[in-house]
This record gives structure tokens, sequence and C-alpha cells, in this order.
């Protein structure tokens, strides 16, 4: 068989695992991995910088300060490189821990040969029927273009770093100071600031928390009718200084209006209301659209329906994130070798149009066609059956499910809950 020279664009999690396993069969494959920043790890990599990097590109990680995981440690790693345990039992790590345990996944398999640092994508496009790829990338320091021809492309850009903001009325009117999570690093730019949080996804409720520690005064603004989690959270869990509001009805200078009829003076807003999937260098040529947020027409979430020699790797979300980078990349490379024949253009395109009926019968809209959460044991299972691959441990997806539910019921301190997996079916909480 000819050896296929495969290009994975983003060296964060998910391009680490597509080099890992395409590297690990030289004979078969040659990997080059473009990562437009000077570092692995994409967005776990911390920095004080915002806005743009010194090349005039958007800076792409959306880390703050303080972070640490929502997910236990137990499972975040990879299937054939766990997270070490680390002292005092801790499950939910820095994100400074996690971006060493990407480190030591890359040197352990020895990655970084492969890996060529600030190099931006500027464009992906189909040769002829998509049995080869031609990218164009910029060499950063040396501003200098070239092409070089794939047979196949694989994109690990990750999905958390171009912000969706929230449409205000009026808010053309304010003075103060927007941000999107994306640009938050630390509350003490908030000190003695009166601020609105829109969102009251996890991230919007751990940023409230935090710059209620500065602010004097701090609303979170939910949606009515998103996320229902919020309905059941404990009467105590914000400071004094904070509470919970429905979802802003106008914006009139520094006076906001909720939906209750209330109004508050606000020196800042901070949105915390998500990220887009975003792939500007892909030609129009590749057929793939971003619509509603849902990325088509897309196979399993992961390969082209068009041209299945392009997939994205890790789409999904609400999941154990390692371990499906490292099954669908898996799966994907059992497709380049053709040890798994896909399936007709046709049967594929219907297969995604009956998930997406049963995501409707679940009341779930276009915009959440990724989301996985309750869903990510079948996600996994169906990948490794159709590939004959190790499926996701069934302790993984009960344990995902537990801790998640944890999170919920103890927004404050479920970070210092302590887990162990015994075995593939069980796991104890240990403190």
């Amino acid at each position: 068989m000819k050896k296929q020279r495969v290009c994975v664009i983003g060296c964060g999690a998910a391009g680490l695992a597509a080099a890992r396993h395409l590297s690990a069969s030289p004979e078969l494959f040659e990997v080059v991995v473009y990562e437009q920043t000077s570092q692995i790890g994409g967005t776990w990599v911390y920095t004080d910088k915002v806005g743009q990097d010194e090349y005039g590109l958007p800076i792409h990680t959306s880390m703050y300060k303080s972070l640490r995981t929502n997910l236990p440690k137990e499972i975040m790693g990879y299937p054939d490189f766990p997270i070490p345990d680390v002292p005092e039992d801790r499950s939910y790590l820095k994100a400074s821990e996690i971006l060493g345990f990407l480190n030591e996944y890359a040197k352990r398999f020895g990655i970084l040969q492969h890996v060529k640092f600030l190099h931006h994508v500027k464009l992906v496009e189909p040769i002829g029927n998509g049995t080869q790829w031609k990218v164009t990338v910029n060499d950063l320091p040396k501003q200098e273009e070239t092409s070089s021809v794939f047979d196949a492309v694989m994109i690990c850009n990750g999905h958390y770093h171009t912000p969706i903001y929230a449409e205000l009325k009026g808010i053309e009117s304010f003075p103060g100071e927007q941000l999107h999570s994306h640009d938050y690093r630390d509350p003490e730019k908030f000190t003695g600031k009166r601020v609105v949080v829109v969102g009251a996804g996890p991230s919007g409720i751990d940023l409230s928390l935090e710059i209620a520690s500065t602010a004097s005064k701090v609303i979170l603004s939910r949606h009515k009718g998103g996320n229902v989690k919020i309905d059941v959270l404990p009467d105590n869990f914000l400071p004094d200084n904070a509470a919970i509001k429905f979802e802003i009805i106008e914006v009139e200078g520094k006076q906001i209006k909720f939906e209750d009829g209330t109004t508050e003076d606000i020196d800042t807003i901070v949105y915390c209301t998500g990220y887009k999937y975003s792939f500007p260098f892909l030609s129009e040529k590749c057929g793939v659209k971003v619509i509603e947020n849902c990325v088509q027409p897309l196979y399993k979430h992961l390969i082209s329906i068009e041209y299945p020699r392009l997939c994205f790797v890790g789409l999904p979300y609400y999941v154990c994130p390692f371990s499906l980078y490292d099954l669908q990349v898996r799966f994907f490379l059992k497709v380049l070798t053709g040890e798994f024949k896909l399936p007709s253009q046709t049967e594929m395109k219907a297969d995604t149009d009956e998930e997406k009926e049963r995501r409707r019968k679940k009341g779930l809209t276009t915009r959440d066609f990724h989301m996985m959460g309750a869903m990510q044991g079948d996600y996994f299972s169906d990948l490794a059956v159709l590939g004959n691959l190790q499926p996701l441990p069934q302790v993984f997806v009960d344990l995902h499910k537990f801790s998640s539910k944890r999170h919920w019921e103890d927004l404050t301190s479920f970070r210092e809950d302590g887990y162990k997996i015994l075995n593939d079916e069980t796991f104890i909480k240990i403190k």
C-alpha cells in the first residue's frame, strides 16, 4: 500500500492524538502537523494576552488564570496514556497540569518532530475528486506562503476560540466595557464594578462566582427555557453581592432592563454565550458548512460525506474529550487504510438525517446537534463497533454522568471531590 501523506491542522489535544496514531505507522503514513502558535496544547495554554498575537492573528486560547477542569482527571486521559495520580488524591486539575500532561504525551510518542510551529493554515481545498488536498500555509516568522499536497486532511483546531455574542436591544448605547469569556483572564479588573454576566452555563457560573470576589455587584443573566439545571440550584450558591435574573430585554446607556421588570446600573458586561465552530481556511469547494452551529454534511460527526478524506476531530461536546479524539482518529485511519469501507454518500446522508430526527424528537435543536452528554456512550459504541475498535469503558460513561450531577448539586465545591477507577465497570468516590 502506498504511503499516505496526512495533514493535521492544530496541535491541541485532538491534533496530538492524530499525530500519535499516524506516526505509529510510519510505513503507512507521513504526518505533518501545522500549529499556528509556538507550542502544543491549544486551549490549555494560558496567556495574559487577549485580542491579537504578534502576527495579527486572534489569540486562540480561552483559558483563564484560575481555571480548574470541570471533569475529573480519571476520565480525561487518553486510553493508552491516562493522567497519572497527583498528590492529595485530587481529581480536578489546573490547566497547567493538563498542559504538562499533554507535553508528556507528546514526548512519550515522539510527536514534536512532526510539528511545524508558527505555521498558519490559510487555505484547504480538494484537488479533483478529493483524493488529494492542497494546503496553503504561512510561515509566520518568515512571512512566506507555501502550498503542499496531501492525501488526507484532519482538522483539529478545536471549538473554544471564536466567540458567540448575545444580541441585546440597545447595546450600542452602552458606554461601559464589554468582553466575552474568551478574553477573561482574572477578576482584578472588575474590582468595585457592577457586572452583568450573560449566560448561565458552566463558564457563566464559574466566572460569576470569581468576579463576585472583587466586584461590588454581579448579576448572572440566564436565558429562560435554556439550561434547566439552573432551576434546581441551591439558593445560597452565590455570595450576597450576586443574584440571578432572567434575560436582558433592553439596554439604555448604563441601565440594563431585565425580563422581570427590574433595572440595574451596570459598568461591565461579560458574555459567557459560547463559541461557534469556525474553519476560515476551508475553501468553498470543500462543501462543508456551519449552519446554526452544526457542521454539515458529516458522517458520524466526523467525516465529510462529499470528500471522505477530510475529517473534523473533536466536534462533539459534553464528552470524555481525549478518549473521543483518540477513538475518532483511530476510526478515520481505518477508513484511510481501507480496513473500514464507508457506506455510499446516500447511505451516509440518510444515517445523519436519522440522527437529526432522533435528536429532534428529544427536543434538541440543530444548534445542539454535536452535543452528546448522556448520548456519548452510544456514540462511542457506534464508532467502536463499525471500526472494530476498543470501545470506551462503561465506567467512563458512568463517572462522567455521576460527576456532572455532582457539579450541579454542589457548584462551589464539587472540584474537591476525588475519584478512583477500580476496573472497566466500577469507580469509587474517595472524598
